[in-house]
This record gives C-alpha cells, sequence and structure tokens, in this order.
C-alpha cells in the first residue's frame, strides 16, 4: 500500500536510498552518494512529499516529489525491483499532480526505460552541477490539460 512517509521509517527510506544509488549509478564514486545522504536525509526530505510503498510493515520503495511537480528520487529496493512496485508510485503520482518531472543519468539506460514507459519525454540534456554527469530531463502532463499554466 502508498502511504505517505513517517517520520519513524526515514532511516529505512534512507537505506533504500543509499543502497540504491551506489547499485543503480556504479559511474559515479560511491563515496558521493556517502558524503550526500545527511543531506537528502536532513534537508531534501523534509521539502518533499514523499510517499512510501509498504507491505506486511516492510519499506519496499518510495518516491519523493518537491514543489508539486519535480520527482527528486523514485527508489525501489533491489530485492523487490521489476514487480510493477516503481510504477505503482508513479502512477500514484500522476493522480494527485498534473505535470511531472525529474532528472536521470543520461548512463542509466534502464531508468531512461522505466520513465518512458511511464509517458515521460525526454525535454533536454544537460550536466548535474552537483556529481558532474550528464542527465536528461525527462517531463509527463496529464493529457486535456494543455491550457495549465505551471
Amino acid at each position: 500500500m502508498i502511504i505517505n512517509l513517517e517520520i519513524s521509517d526515514i532511516e529505512a527510506v534512507m537505506d533504500i536510498w543509499l543502497r540504491t544509488n551506489i547499485n543503480a549509478h556504479q559511474f559515479i564514486p560511491q563515496n558521493y552518494w556517502i558524503k550526500n545522504y545527511n543531506l537528502v536525509k536532513e534537508q531534501y526530505l523534509s521539502v518533499s512529499k514523499t510517499y512510501v510503498y509498504k507491505e506486511d510493515s516492510i519499506i519496499k520503495a518510495f518516491i519523493s516529489v518537491i514543489d508539486d511537480a519535480f520527482i527528486g528520487a523514485l527508489f525501489v529496493a533491489e530485492e523487490y525491483q521489476g514487480k510493477g512496485i516503481g510504477k505503482k508510485l508513479v502512477d500514484h503520482c500522476k493522480s494527485l499532480y498534473l505535470v511531472l518531472e525529474l532528472g536521470v543519468y543520461k548512463q542509466n539506460i534502464q531508468a531512461i526505460a522505466f520513465y518512458k514507459n511511464c509517458g515521460f519525454i525526454i525535454i533536454k540534456e544537460r550536466l548535474n552541477g552537483d556529481s558532474g554527469f550528464t542527465e536528461y530531463v525527462m517531463s509527463w502532463k496529464k493529457e486535456g490539460d494543455d491550457d495549465i499554466i505551471t
């Protein structure tokens, strides 16, 4: 089930964040993720609306949305990947927001394919100023909302 992040679940979410980032982004030094752990935990989570996918009291994944539009994080614990959980989280956010945008590293081919499958399109390529690696900005817009100004 998808629920709002509770304070008691922050450690489990951050464990998923760290382990999954290290595994999915092997082209980025592991120390980069370790150095950014506290920044994400103390600053980014506090400004995000975070939804967790929880089954049998186990957090299997989470998604964080900043400013009602930017997906700052979507991570599924490795042992639960490929089971449709990430898509359920994206679909949940699509039901709540009119426009969604995200950044995904160009070298993360699997994630790019996942987001394309979820209806996102690449709108630009840029250098991630923090990590120094190239990323795509991808966007999704609810159909029928062409007149909405965001």
